[in-house]
């Protein structure tokens, strides 16, 4: 079981877009761990005089490969014998802030409120890193709570190269804000060796990021990696340390909600010897369907549901194989 470290610079960041067939940047085993780093933010958000801003990212702005409209991600890591079908596990040990800075911007024309607003704003945070706060221009302290916007893999070769922006079955702009250090996020293989990115970096969002954005941020996170054959899971879904999540994206908030709800259905009957119909009335009394985000073109929806509860179902399992 190694340990690597994959820092963001850039020979290795692909600013925009996920593809199957990209080239490493690093290649490792099923239950290796590796430490990645984030950058983001172009030109036009980089901080006032006073913050630190690392040499890197300037070298991004100047000659990281930009394909298309999106995200600052850092990778991909090939992971040895992943195949389409299988499931990619990502263990999410530990996430932390690595600037001193954040930013924060709306604009006509997207976000939750496309029409409200006539002109668009940018703000930038201060982030103390020892506290773990962050303080707004106002004087508004909050906590931080950081975790990675985009984590994703390739998604099928027949795609092409698409976007980071718009969530999909291969994971990417997820900005589920449950996704924190502890939490394990389970994502379907499209292609060998998987070929996660992660970036993105957020210091806080709320649940639905009306805005478009949260605060954007640097990050450093330490992953472990575990490849499950066997498993019939097409579609991201994640575990907390007490709750599982199912997920939903899709134009129409309504079907993307639905489809979480359907998923957790699904997943609750693989750990149980309850009916469909008796699962779907549990989940009306203990699931909690929230919105995940508003803004990404494919909006998200997830399902929760507390671990207890399942141990006292009859028939309970694990459900791990399905």
């Amino acid at each position: 079981m190694a340990e690597h470290q994959l820092d963001a610079g850039p020979d290795t960041v692909h600013w925009g877009w996920f593809e199957a067939g990209m080239p490493p940047i690093l290649t490792i085993d099923s239950g290796d761990t590796v430490v990645i780093s984030s950058l983001s933010g172009g030109p036009l958000n980089l901080p006032p005089e006073g913050f630190t801003v690392p040499p890197e990212l300037l070298a991004i702005h100047q000659s990281a490969p930009r394909r298309l409209p999106g995200h600052m991600l850092t990778g991909p890591v090939h992971v040895r014998g992943a195949q389409p079908g299988d499931v990619l596990e990502i263990r999410i040990q530990d996430i932390r802030p690595r600037l001193d800075w954040g930013y924060t911007f709306m604009r006509p024309l997207a976000g939750g409120l496309p029409d409200d607003f006539d002109t668009g704003m940018q703000i930038h945070t201060a982030l103390d890193l020892a506290r773990g706060t962050a303080r707004l221009p106002w004087g508004t302290e909050l906590t931080l709570c950081p975790f990675f916007g985009v984590m994703g893999v390739a998604p099928p070769a027949g795609w092409g190269a698409i976007s980071s922006i718009q969530p999909r079955a291969h994971g990417g702009n997820l900005d589920n804000k449950e996704l924190v250090a502890g939490s394990t996020l389970y994502l379907p293989v499209h292609t060998e060796g998987a070929l996660f990115s992660c970036g993105d970096g957020h210091g806080l969002q709320g649940d639905g990021e009306v805005c478009v954005t949260a605060i954007e941020t640097a990050l450093i996170g330490r992953f472990e990696f575990h490849l499950h054959k066997g498993r019939s899971w097409t579609y991201p879904r994640a575990e907390t340390p007490t709750h599982l999540i199912t997920m939903g994206m899709d134009a129409d908030l309504d079907n993307a909600a639905r489809d979480a709800l359907r998923r957790m259905i699904d997943w609750v009957e693989t750990r149980c010897t309850l009916s469909r119909a008796e699962i779907y009335m549990l989940l009306s009394l203990t699931g909690d369907l929230r919105i995940t985000q508003i803004v990404n073109e494919q909006k998200g929806s997830h399902m929760m549901l507390d671990k207890q509860i399942l141990s006292t179902l009859p028939g309970a399992t694990d459900g791990t194989t399905a």
